[in-house]
């Protein structure tokens, strides 16, 4: 007879849920003993949930590819390509508009007119 455990999948659901219970402050290890799962699990959930949302639960290995249809990988990966491109579009209207902006102030300002000072005030003539 084998020692080992057999694996039990939790649902998007449970993990989310087991993950907003943990970032709402609720102690770990009461957490993992309530619902029978290790510490180092949770916390693993905790950091995909932190760098992808509910999508970082997805399953990893060779189930993980029979669970997504290619249209649906086909179409997240596009939608994805449709956010970067417009965060592009917005960092390039930044970097435009702070580009005019430097160039306004350095047009604005004086030659200096010596070594080493600043012209921002004509001296006055007595």
């Amino acid at each position: 007879m084998s020692s080992k455990k057999k694996r039990i999948r939790r649902t998007v659901k449970f993990k989310e849920g087991a993950v907003q219970r943990m970032l709402s402050g609720e102690p770990v290890a009461a957490l993992s003993r309530e619902l029978g799962v290790r510490r180092s699990l949770l916390y693993r959930w905790r950091e995909a949930y932190r760098k992808e949302g509910v999508s970082g639960f997805r399953p990893i290995g060779r189930s993980a590819r029979s669970q997504v249809s290619p249209k649906k990988q086909a179409a997240g990966a596009e939608a994805r390509i449709q956010e970067l491109e417009r965060k592009v579009g917005r960092q390039a209207m930044v970097i435009d508009f702070l580009r005019r902006a430097f160039k306004r102030v350095e047009e604005s300002r004086q030659p200096s007119k010596g070594n080493g000072g600043t012209a921002s005030m004509e001296r006055s003539k007595p």
